[in-house]
């Protein structure tokens, strides 16, 4: 059955790729009989570089601006400046409005002042979590970007228990969202959990880990040739299943298509895949800006409010 789906952008650049993907899903929502079928919703960046692309491929549709909806997200580098950055991702995406707009990571960075060549963008430096802008104040700037009626929503991600306990305090607007890697091998039910109870909406990225992990996985073969389906099929029926939002990325256009026909798994097939973590050494992040010193884009696992040891492992809890 296919229904409203999301469409990721992520990673760096992408250029006529990225048009060419938007093309496909966009295509797959045109032909289909249904207003509310294949992809209505385009997820980019300004740290991705390819907002331009995603636009014209959205404009080249001839689908209504209304019948999308367009997410994109504040850079790190624009953390002291976002009313800036936000009107540069409007002229990149070239579109009256945007529906929702995230803080990208908490964490910002700024030239380096100490540098002579502190003018050229390549040297720059983390912000600390306490130094200003705070992820904090930050927020609080693109609360005022509501005002404009330039964007619908605002959201955040990246954040976890702890970094979203420091910001809703001192917040007007409840994030509507928080978008961080989710998938069979880091489920983060407490960080579900969580947003559940305040309001706020969980989006998975990577939800299929961006490896072959779980292509490869037995369990889930086995489970996606019952189905009759692939293992995709499986791991993001599994994600829908357990009322999290996911936005999966292929240029394939086969795969966009598989991807946005879901699964209702049987109780003990969701099972097989909602313990895939609880294996040895399945519990963890499949991604690849993990560094070897336990940090991320400069902030270390404990200053994020990451549960993780280096390589982005969970460790076992303790009994």
């Amino acid at each position: 059955m296919a229904r409203e789906a999301r469409c990721w952008m992520g990673g760096v650049g992408g250029g006529q790729r990225v048009n060419d993907m938007c093309e496909k899903a966009l295509k797959i929502n045109h032909y289909s009989d249904s207003p509310k079928a294949g992809y209505t919703h385009f997820d980019t960046a300004s740290g991705y570089g390819n907002e331009k692309q995603v636009g014209e491929a959205i404009r080249a549709s001839g689908i209504p601006r209304k019948n999308l909806y367009i997410t994109t997200k504040l850079v790190n580098s624009d953390h002291h400046r976002v009313r800036e950055g936000f009107e540069k991702s409007l002229q990149e995406l070239d579109c009256d409005y945007i529906d929702l707009y995230l803080l990208h990571w908490p964490q910002g960075t700024i030239a380096d002042q100490t540098k002579p060549e502190a003018g050229n963008a390549s040297f720059t430096r983390v912000l600390k979590p306490t130094e200003s802008p705070t992820f904090v104040e930050t927020y609080k700037e693109m609360e005022k970007l509501l005002e404009t009626g330039k964007v619908k929503s605002i959201g955040v991600s990246n954040f976890s228990i702890k970094t979203l306990e420091e910001l809703l305090p001192h917040v007007k607007v409840v994030p509507a969202v928080n978008q961080v890697e989710a998938h069979p091998c880091l489920p983060q039910d407490d960080l579900l959990k969580y947003c559940e109870q305040k309001g706020i909406l969980f989006v998975a990225y990577s939800p299929l880990g961006r490896s072959s992990a779980f292509f490869e996985h037995e369990g889930i073969k086995n489970i996606a040739a019952k189905y009759n389906a692939t293992p995709a099929q499986v791991v993001l029926s599994w994600g829908v299943q357990r009322k999290t939002v996911v936005i999966p990325k292929s240029e394939n256009e086969q795969r966009l298509k598989d991807n946005i026909t879901l699964l209702t798994l049987a109780p003990e097939d969701f099972k097989l895949v909602d313990e895939i973590h609880n294996a040895p050494g399945m519990h963890k992040s499949l991604l690849t800006y993990h560094s070897p010193e336990g940090a991320v884009f400069g902030w270390s696992y404990e200053e994020l409010g990451w549960n993780m040891t280096t390589g982005g492992v969970v460790p076992p809890k303790s009994t």
